[in-house]
C-alpha cells in the first residue's frame, strides 16, 4: 500500500511531470505526498547572482537565489496538490541531491520516491540522469519510479 510518496523537484520540466504523477498516484491511493527540492552545494556555487537577475535586485549568494526558486517549485507543486485534496509537505534541503533524497525518503518512512528521469543538472546524462541514476542505484529499500 502506498501512503508516503516522495517526489524530488529542481524545477524543470520532467520534474513537474514527475510531480504531477505522482500527485495523480496519491490521489488514487489517498497517499501524501512530500516534495523536496534540493539545493546542490557544489563548489561552483560559491558565488553570487548579479543584482540584474536577482528577484530582489540585490547581489546574492548563488544558495539565496537558488533556494528562492526552489521555493517557487515548491509553490507549484502545493497549488497542485492543494487543488486536488491530497495531503501536501514541502520541504528543501541543502547538500549533495542524491544523499539527501533518499535521507528525506528513509527519515520519512516514504513507500515510493518519484523522480524525473533527468533535470537541470551541470551534465547531463546521455540517458537517465544523474541524479536518477544515484537514487535508483543506492542502497535504500524504497521503490524508484522514474517519469519520462
Amino acid at each position: 500500500m502506498i501512503s508516503r510518496i516522495l517526489v524530488a523537484t529542481d524545477g524543470s520540466e520532467t520534474a513537474w511531470k514527475a510531480v504531477k504523477y505522482a500527485a495523480g498516484l496519491a490521489k488514487q491511493t489517498g497517499a501524501a505526498v512530500t516534495v523536496l527540492s534540493v539545493i546542490d552545494k557544489s563548489p561552483l556555487l560559491a558565488q553570487s547572482i548579479p543584482a540584474v537577475a536577482a528577484p530582489t535586485r540585490l547581489i546574492e549568494p548563488v544558495e539565496d537565489y537558488m533556494r528562492q526558486a526552489a521555493e517557487a517549485y515548491l509553490a507549484r507543486a502545493e497549488t497542485l496538490c492543494r487543488k486536488s485534496g491530497i495531503k501536501f509537505k514541502k520541504v528543501v534541503r541543502t547538500g549533495h541531491p542524491v544523499d539527501e533524497i533518499v535521507k528525506e525518503a528513509t527519515k520519512l518512512k516514504a513507500a515510493l520516491i518519484v523522480i524525473g528521469s533527468h533535470g537541470r543538472g551541470a551534465m547531463r546524462a546521455a540517458v537517465l540522469g544523474s541524479i536518477a541514476y544515484g537514487v535508483i542505484h543506492r542502497e535504500a529499500e524504497i521503490p524508484v519510479l522514474i517519469v519520462r
